[in-house]
């Protein structure tokens, strides 16, 4: 193999016009080697430097690389940095609260230095973004849409055409809470009622086909709600718009539809002949979705059920010009690019504009109807969607009487199976280790008592159902094993169909797990998904896990928590119907029952609605 130098040479033009050129040869090197040339110190700062390259092998030499369709390289050599940027808001004056979480402030730019190409920007806890001016050294525009309250701050590095970047420029300012809803009713006026009364905004007139006092949807603030028969008059209007549709907008409202074969409209406002946006249910080929409608674009998602609650939020965004919809707090379908119909017609609760008068009018109940000026972010749409969970009952055994142990807010007891006893702690009338004729009695699992199972036939039972399963439930117990290797699956807690368990959890030796076991048709013998967490539980007079299930329809989810943490979630698009009652440490077996445990219980909860992951950690903590 031979060996090659490379043969470099530079040019430029110098301050007087003068043509400047050098060059240099690389020592030889095997063929193939790379070669390099460090350039003369003499190059300008400023000006465009031209090179080309050749390769010499003995008397052989290679064409110049620009030779043919070859064109030379050029580079700018540039030694100053630009100058650090200056950064303006009318938006946001630094180091005092102003405008709102929602609402766009807008920040300019703009470095002394004249070859400015770019502005790499942060904000607090974001990534990096790059932003170009119109021409170089201009200034440049930056947005950000606030999500949450508090110091915030801004910081820019200019970058010139070499790459070559300022110091870091920063500005400091505060962020206000989101500003509240421009227009809010919430529709909890007295049965009887004719007029809507506004929170804020105008009150709103009720058409013939609406009646006040309706149930509200449990675990909100709402007291009741107003219901919609669906004829004509099934409508409610302050007679005047609610908010600009030409800027950013969002509009949301808790819906419960009476059927769901039909379009229907929670919220709209007139534009014309045409609704300026409508929020809604919309029917499809495939079944019905809910829809957010801003001009001729659509955004859908989500599937309405007749009879169930749901919270629909929908936004219009003129900074992205784009529409989003979320139902239950969570974004549902794709957003989509919207054109804005400028709309100065009336605000409509319950019905849509259209050529002939109004349609789409809402058959079901509606409540909490609200209208901001400004973006409405992910968390405070979760939180306006949010259900508190509501207590069904707690059984903290520590007492029984006559084979019944009771609810501790006077609800529906537990009734004790044969197998089954109440372990009281020590009374503190003696101390062991002091009295030598004082028993040494095991403490209790949580507060002065617990249900011990013998693994034979123990078991404990509301008699009745306690959780609807078809809805968002959670329940949740302390429990110990007995020993940690038990010989067969045995079952904390279950609640039955007809035929089958609609869910238990139980401890599985096979598997070294707790396990959540759900049903996928009430049937004998009916296939089942298990859900289950890979740890050893504890066993014999060691701590209990607190074990929970957390079913969120609206999400369509269930998750088995363990000590508190979230061990693993399924999806359960449809709960099964429940008529069994609560049973604890025990499950169906064909027609009678099985799995019997053996260890200790306590403190078991149900509630209506899901738990949050922090409210699932605070019922982990062991204190009465």
């Amino acid at each position: 193999m031979g060996k090659a130098a490379a043969q470099f040479e530079a040019w430029w033009t110098d301050a007087q016009g003068v043509e400047q050129r050098r060059s240099f040869t690389t020592p030889r090197l095997a063929s193939g080697s790379r070669h390099t040339w460090r350039t003369a110190d003499d190059l300008p700062d400023g000006t465009v430097v031209s090179w080309r390259v050749r390769a010499v092998e003995g008397a052989a030499v290679s064409p110049w690389s620009d030779a043919g369709q070859g064109a030379p390289c050029e580079f700018v050599l540039d030694e100053v940095s630009p100058e650090k940027p200056v950064i303006t808001s009318t938006d946001a004056p630094g180091e005092q609260y102003t405008g709102s979480v929602g609402v766009y402030a807008k920040f300019t730019a703009d470095s002394p230095s004249d070859d400015v190409v770019a502005y790499r920007y942060t904000f607090l806890g974001g990534t990096t973004l790059t932003e170009h001016p119109a021409e170089p050294g201009g200034p440049v525009t930056l947005r950000r849409l606030p999500l949450r309250s508090g110091p915030d701050r801004l910081e820019v590095t200019a970058v010139d055409p070499s790459g070559r970047t300022s110091a870091v420029a920063t500005y400091d300012f505060m962020v206000d809470e989101g500003r509240p809803a421009v227009a809010h009713w919430s529709l909890a006026d007295p049965a009887g009622s004719t007029t809507a009364a506004a929170l804020a905004g105008t009150a709103a007139q009720a058409g013939p086909g609406v009646t006040f006092g309706a149930e509200a949807p449990r675990g909100t603030s709402l007291t009741n709600v107003a219901g919609f028969d669906g004829t004509s008059g099934s409508h409610l209007s302050p007679g005047a718009p609610a908010v600009g549709t030409g800027g950013t907008y969002t509009v949301s409202a808790w819906a419960r539809p009476s059927r769901t074969d039909a379009d229907m409209t929670v919220a709209s406002q007139d534009a014309g002949s045409a609704p300026g946006f409508a929020l809604g249910l919309r029917t499809q080929e495939a079944g019905a979705v809910w829809s957010f409608a801003v001009g001729g674009a659509t955004v859908s998602g989500g599937a309405p059920r007749t009879g169930e609650w749901a919270h629909l939020l929908g936004i219009y965004d003129a900074e992205t010009g784009r529409a989003r919809l979320y139902v239950n707090g969570r974004e549902a379908g794709t957003e989509t690019e919207a054109a804005p119909v400028s709309s100065a017609g009336a605000f409509q609760i319950g019905r849509a504009r259209n050529s002939d008068g109004y349609r789409d009018h809402w058959h079901g109940r509606i409540g909490d109807v609200r209208v901001h000026d400004r973006v409405v972010v992910p968390a405070e749409a979760a939180e306006l969607a949010h259900r508190a969970a509501t207590s069904l009952g707690r059984w903290s055994m520590e007492t029984s009487t006559d084979g019944v142990s009771p609810e501790r807010n006077g609800g529906q007891p537990l009734t004790l199976g044969s197998g089954a006893t109440i372990h009281r702690g020590p009374d503190g009338s003696c101390i062991p280790d002091i009295d030598p004729d004082c028993p040494d009695v095991p403490y209790a699992l949580v507060g002065d008592g617990h249900l011990q199972l013998d693994g034979a036939n123990g078991h404990a039972t509301t008699g009745t159902t306690v959780v609807e399963t078809e809805d968002s439930f959670s329940v949740s117990a302390f429990a110990r094993l007995a020993d940690s290797a038990p010989e067969h699956p045995m079952t904390v807690l279950s609640q039955a169909g007809v035929h089958t368990d609609v869910f238990k959890v139980r401890y599985d030796p096979a598997a070294h797990a707790w396990q959540l076991v759900m049903a996928l048709r009430d049937e004998p013998n009916a296939p089942e998904q298990v859900v289950h967490q890979s740890a050893m539980p504890h066993g014999g007079t060691g701590p209990a896990d607190h074990l929970a299930v957390v079913y969120d329809d609206d999400a369509d989810l269930i998750t088995l928590y363990v000590g508190g943490q979230k061990a693993m979630t399924a999806t359960l698009p449809e709960g099964l119907r429940s008529t069994g009652a609560l049973q604890i440490g025990r499950a169906k077996a064909g027609d009678g029952w099985g799995e019997y445990f053996r260890g200790d219980v306590d403190e078991v909860r149900a509630f209506v609605g899901a738990l949050t992951p922090s409210e699932v950690q605070k019922l982990a903590l062991p204190v009465d």
